[in-house]
Protein backbone atom coordinates (compact mmCIF):
# COMPACT_ATOMS: atom_id res chain seq x y z
CA UNK A 1 0.00 0.00 0.00
CA UNK A 2 3.21 2.28 0.71
CA UNK A 3 4.10 2.01 -3.01
CA UNK A 4 0.60 2.53 -4.41
CA UNK A 5 0.43 5.68 -2.02
CA UNK A 6 3.88 7.18 -3.93
CA UNK A 7 2.40 5.99 -7.12
CA UNK A 8 -0.79 8.28 -6.44
CA UNK A 9 1.07 11.09 -5.70
CA UNK A 10 3.07 11.63 -8.82
CA UNK A 11 1.53 13.95 -11.75
CA UNK A 12 1.01 13.08 -14.67
CA UNK A 13 3.65 15.23 -15.88
CA UNK A 14 6.18 12.89 -14.05
CA UNK A 15 4.94 10.21 -15.61
CA UNK A 16 5.17 11.20 -19.46
CA UNK A 17 8.99 12.36 -18.38
CA UNK A 18 9.12 8.87 -17.32
CA UNK A 19 7.92 7.22 -20.19
CA UNK A 20 10.00 9.88 -22.52
CA UNK A 21 12.83 8.61 -20.69
CA UNK A 22 12.14 4.97 -20.80
CA UNK A 23 11.74 4.94 -24.43
CA UNK A 24 14.86 7.13 -24.76
CA UNK A 25 16.57 4.20 -22.78
CA UNK A 26 15.44 0.98 -24.93
CA UNK A 27 16.29 2.65 -27.95
CA UNK A 28 19.63 3.53 -26.66
CA UNK A 29 20.00 -0.50 -25.06
CA UNK A 30 18.68 -1.43 -28.50
CA UNK A 31 21.35 0.52 -30.36
CA UNK A 32 23.91 -0.62 -27.94
CA UNK A 33 23.05 -4.66 -28.76
CA UNK A 34 23.43 -3.48 -32.70
CA UNK A 35 26.92 -1.90 -32.10
CA UNK A 36 28.14 -4.66 -30.01
CA UNK A 37 26.95 -7.73 -32.57
CA UNK A 38 28.83 -5.58 -35.73
CA UNK A 39 31.85 -5.66 -33.50
CA UNK A 40 31.48 -9.11 -31.96
CA UNK A 41 31.51 -10.05 -35.67
CA UNK A 42 34.72 -7.80 -36.86
CA UNK A 43 38.37 -9.63 -36.52
CA UNK A 44 39.53 -12.66 -36.72
CA UNK A 45 37.58 -15.50 -34.22
CA UNK A 46 37.07 -19.26 -33.83
CA UNK A 47 34.14 -20.32 -34.42
CA UNK A 48 33.04 -21.28 -30.81
CA UNK A 49 33.85 -17.55 -29.86
CA UNK A 50 31.49 -16.21 -32.55
CA UNK A 51 28.88 -18.67 -31.95
CA UNK A 52 29.34 -17.77 -28.04
CA UNK A 53 29.05 -13.99 -28.49
CA UNK A 54 25.80 -14.49 -31.30
CA UNK A 55 24.09 -16.70 -27.81
CA UNK A 56 24.91 -14.04 -25.93
CA UNK A 57 24.02 -11.33 -27.96
CA UNK A 58 20.98 -12.83 -28.83
CA UNK A 59 19.61 -13.65 -24.96
CA UNK A 60 20.50 -9.62 -24.01
CA UNK A 61 18.22 -8.68 -27.20
CA UNK A 62 15.42 -11.53 -26.35
CA UNK A 63 15.50 -9.63 -22.26
CA UNK A 64 15.22 -5.97 -23.79
CA UNK A 65 12.68 -7.38 -26.13
CA UNK A 66 10.64 -8.96 -23.03
CA UNK A 67 11.46 -5.46 -21.15
CA UNK A 68 10.04 -3.89 -23.59
CA UNK A 69 6.55 -5.79 -23.74
CA UNK A 70 5.90 -5.03 -20.29
CA UNK A 71 6.72 -1.50 -20.84
CA UNK A 72 4.14 -1.13 -23.38
CA UNK A 73 1.60 -3.06 -21.28
CA UNK A 74 1.74 -1.14 -18.49
CA UNK A 75 1.86 2.11 -20.49
CA UNK A 76 -1.42 0.80 -22.15
CA UNK A 77 -2.69 0.48 -19.06
CA UNK A 78 -2.17 3.87 -17.73
CA UNK A 79 -3.84 4.88 -21.31
CA UNK A 80 -6.27 3.35 -20.47
CA UNK A 81 -7.07 4.45 -17.19
CA UNK A 82 -6.44 8.28 -17.97
CA UNK A 83 -9.19 7.84 -20.69
CA UNK A 84 -11.84 5.76 -18.55
CA UNK A 85 -11.42 8.55 -15.91
CA UNK A 86 -11.94 11.43 -18.29
CA UNK A 87 -14.86 9.29 -19.48
CA UNK A 88 -16.44 9.71 -16.40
Amino acid sequence: SHIMSEYVRMTDTERDQIDQDAQIFMRTCADAIQQLRTEAHKGVQSAQVKEHRTAVLDFIEDYLKRVCKLYSEQRAIRVKRVIDKKRL
